[in-house]
């Protein structure tokens, strides 16, 4: 369980330095893409919603992955230590996913004329949504652990639905601008630019959450002393 161990031992100056890097990456991304950036040729200044909207969904495809890895390593070890890091990836993943809903609804009214439509992302997005809030749901109702595991790795089956939903049905969400097979992504270098610094930004943030949330969980678990000034980092 070294990595586990690693995880808790950062400092709070590294937390500290983390989430410092993440708002220096959100505010350049933001200011490059609200300022600078030209605007969108079909959805004129709406689409700069996509800056928050795209990293935010990144990020929660990122929590459940490590949900996946967390939990594997958990039902191979059998170590709680795992558990409680597929918990506290969980936890941060319904929060994007939650927030990615909120600013795509805000996009889609600007975009579509409305809050919401039965599209085929929009609709598979709500079940991942509905899954992983089930699963942070029914550990406090006890369902054992093993269970849990094996329902945070099978829930990651709807991630590239999510992803490719897009692509396999009929829709009106746009299709993937930057991961297409060209040679270079159809989209404006400076929109590439800061989105890619949004990317990075929403990244670090995801592992800030998890990390502090972790280390919420050890300390409540007693599996490891932290002090109380590491929380308020």
């Amino acid at each position: 369980m070294r990595p586990i161990t690693g995880w808790l031992s950062s400092s709070a100056s590294d937390r500290r330095g983390m989430g410092w890097a993440a708002a220096g990456l959100g505010t350049a991304g933001l200011v490059v893409g609200l300022t600078v950036a030209p605007a969108d040729a079909t959805q004129g200044e709406a689409y700069r919603l996509l800056y928050l909207h795209v990293p935010t969904a990144w990020a929660a495809y990122l929590s459940f992955f490590a949900v996946v890895v967390a939990s594997i390593g958990y039902l191979v070890s059998g170590d709680p230590r795992w558990d409680r890091a597929a918990q506290a990836a969980a936890e941060v993943g319904v929060g994007l996913t939650a927030l990615t809903i909120g600013i795509g609804m805000v996009w889609g009214r600007a975009t579509w004329g409305v809050w919401w439509a039965w599209d085929p992302r929009l609709v598979s997005t709500a079940l991942l949504l509905l899954c992983y809030a089930g699963y942070a749901a029914a550990r406090p109702a006890g369902v054992p652990p093993r269970r849990l595991a094996w329902w945070g790795v099978a829930g990651f089956a709807l991630v590239p639905v999510v992803h490719f939903s897009v692509v396999w049905w009929r829709s009106l969400h746009q299709e993937a601008t930057v991961l297409q097979p060209t040679s270079r992504p159809p989209i404006d270098p400076l929109m590439f630019t800061a989105l890619l610094l949004c990317l990075g930004a929403a990244t670090l943030v995801a592992a800030w959450l998890w990390l502090r949330r972790l280390t919420q969980l050890e300390r409540r678990a007693g599996g490891r002393r932290v002090p109380e000034a590491l929380l308020l980092q």
